[in-house]
């Protein structure tokens, strides 16, 4: 349902996208052959059907500006992902162990929490796409973590120290204050220069085809009526071109889903730590592996970003590498 949502939706950007820009186009060329029509019945249609036109590109544009296809469209391809890579864990704990009633809790807490990260219908549920903040995408539920790690208590009981000593914690803590420091903050600056940026698009598209509504009524009594006209419908198409061709939408989106990301990898590493029994964790060369892949490091390029951050520290100087090699 997500995959043909998401389809849907991309479907609804390009079409209306196209639809708007010849309406546009259509009624700034409808007022400026107006201007030189003379006077009578063939003014006065060219005037009004370009004022009418203008007129639908700037409803049409308040309500595709409200709903932005194409950030809806990436965030179904977002939830198609995070839905299919929960498919994966299920099979995976089936083939692993009978599940009992707590796991069969722990996932349907998942797919609520995925439900309403990326919700489907529009009417009542769809997330806000102009916050006064930016904030990374939340797809998991609140005490997940907590409960992963208990999910490893008594398994490994046999190794003294499950895998763990005070260096890997140390650089594990190192690894969380990089990402936070560059990661995080990176995409969270990106994002909300994103957002300033398609708010401003947003206003200034039904702007403009206001404007030139008004001005096409005009065409006839000055010269000016059908440059302001004229003119301000090519600007509209323009910033409509800008905003929904270049997809900002879609760009928003993928800086939350990948502020997220790192989010969910700050506060899984975190939780593990806040863990004081060592036979409740994950092993720890298993999780240094998942962390270093999840970062598409090698475990000696996250021992060496660890080391380069505790360096930093010493120094007062601030580390010039992101955690992440993948995005």
């Amino acid at each position: 349902m997500h995959n043909n949502i998401g389809q849907q939706r991309d479907n609804w950007n390009t079409l209306l996208l196209n639809s708007i820009k010849m309406i546009i186009l259509t009624a700034a060329t409808m007022a400026g052959v107006a201007e030189i029509s003379g006077t009578g019945m063939p003014l006065l249609a060219l005037k009004l059907s370009s004022t009418l036109l203008y007129s639908a590109a700037t409803g049409m544009l308040l309500i595709m500006n409200k709903i932005q296809p194409s950030q809806l469209a990436e965030e179904q391809r977002n939830a198609t992902r995070l839905f299919k890579q929960l498919q994966n864990q299920i099979q995976t704990m089936l083939a692993r162990k009978t599940p009992t009633q707590e796991d069969v809790k722990d996932v349907m807490e998942k797919v609520l929490a995925l439900d309403k990260a990326y919700p489907l219908p529009l009417l009542g549920a769809m997330l806000d796409k102009f916050p006064s903040k930016f904030e990374p995408a939340v797809w998991w539920p609140s005490n997940q973590l907590q409960k992963k790690n208990k999910s490893y208590g008594g398994k490994q009981c046999h190794v003294e120290k499950n895998g763990w000593s005070e260096g890997l914690e140390m650089e594990m803590r190192e690894v969380i204050e990089v990402v936070k420091r560059k990661d995080i903050e990176d995409y969270v600056r990106l994002g909300n220069l994103a957002l300033k940026i398609n708010k401003v698009l947003a206003i200034s598209g039904p702007l403009l085809t206001g404007i030139a509504a008004v001005g096409s009524t005009f065409v006839g009594n000055g010269s000016w009526a059908a440059i302001v006209a004229v003119t301000a419908g090519a600007l509209a198409s323009t910033v409509n071109a800008f905003e929904h061709g270049g997809q900002v939408g879609m760009v928003i989106e993928m800086y939350r889903n990948c502020s997220g990301f790192f989010q969910l990898l700050q506060e899984s590493i975190e939780a593990t730590l806040e863990e004081r029994d060592l036979k409740k964790r994950e092993n720890g060369e298993l999780f240094e592996m998942k962390v270093a892949l999840k970062l598409g490091r090698s475990l000696s390029q996250l021992r060496e970003l660890a080391r380069k951050s505790a360096s930093s520290h010493v120094y007062g100087t601030s580390i010039d590498e992101f955690a992440s090699k993948l995005f």
